[in-house]
């Protein structure tokens, strides 16, 4: 691993929420990653303007709620998210069924912000509240031998309508190599902005991975499987030739039926011009050598 991140902000650091929601001034004091970088890296520090609220929380994708950007918002309230609990199998030492409160006690929750990328070629920045899966793996005991993780979205097509339709094979499942779970970037979503995260961003627990693309972050995550063979991945069964194991953001390789070399920011309004993106969505120093050696292009 390359560095362990260390946490150099307190809540005075951050800007108020209403002043974020007002678009009256731009955070600063936060790393170029969208955290605090460690010390001794070396890079330059670029502030970071979160989206406010109603865009965060309006404009996302859930299909297992409907294909549109709204309907998320529209239909997510019908899903209950509490009790909740955790199933953790596979290669642990303590598998089980661990509840959400469980595993709220035993983990550190902070804040970070963080840039958010869809493969659609748009994006937003988001403060996420939550703590490290490597935290919740060692809870569990990762063994000898793991080299993956799973992870399965809760299916009830009675509170999910969307699931009423073929659009993917359901439930919900994506993967990771285990060092990118691993990496201190990668975390477990609790909130936005302090408060509770809503249904249609995936409550109570979901995943956030922010150097790849946004439906990697897999959403209201009710199992988590350590294993020694790569899972399989929704948007990789519904479409190998689209949609790759890694996902990475690249903008050196496009989607097949558009370039990911530039964006579209949320919250700029009608005519706002795209931007390039960048290599990793902006962590190419953090997590490029995890990749050391493999061809992008080819594991994409």
């Amino acid at each position: 691993m390359a560095y362990r991140w260390k946490n150099t902000l307190t809540r005075k650091d951050a800007t108020p929420e209403a002043v974020f929601l007002n678009r009256r001034q731009i955070l600063a004091g936060l790393g170029a990653s969208g955290l605090a970088m460690a010390a001794g890296q070396g890079r330059a520090q670029e502030a970071l303007e979160p989206n406010s609220w109603e865009d965060i929380t309006s404009y996302c994708n859930y299909y297992e709620f409907g294909t549109g950007k709204s309907d998320p918002s529209q239909n997510a309230h019908l899903l209950t998210t509490s009790p909740w609990s955790v199933t953790i199998d596979g290669l642990v030492d303590r598998p089980g069924d661990y509840a959400f409160d469980e595993i709220l006690a035993a983990m550190t929750v902070e804040e970070r912000i963080y840039r958010f990328r869809c493969v659609e070629a748009w994006s937003m920045v988001v403060p996420w509240n939550g703590f490290e899966l490597a935290d919740l793996l060692d809870l569990a005991g990762v063994q000898e031998g793991a080299k993956y993780v799973a992870f399965e979205t809760v299916l009830r097509p009675e509170e999910m309508p969307g699931t009423r339709f073929p659009v993917l094979d359901w439930p919900y499942v994506e993967g990771l190599r285990l060092d990118e779970a691993l990496h201190p970037l990668t975390m477990m979503a609790t909130g936005i902005y302090g408060k509770p995260i809503p249904n249609q961003n995936g409550a109570p627990l979901r995943l956030v991975v922010p150097w790849k693309y946004g439906f990697k972050s897999i959403k209201s995550v009710v199992r988590i499987t350590v294993t020694d063979t790569e899972p399989p991945t929704s948007w990789n069964k519904a479409n190998a030739r689209e949609y790759g194991f890694y996902s990475n953001v690249n903008p050196n390789v496009d989607h097949p039926r558009w370039s990911q070399a530039t964006e579209r920011q949320i919250g700029g309004g009608l005519f706002a011009q795209r931007v390039p993106t960048l290599m990793f969505n902006g962590y190419e120093d953090e997590v490029a050598s995890l990749y050391d050696g493999m061809d992008l292009t080819e594991f994409f």
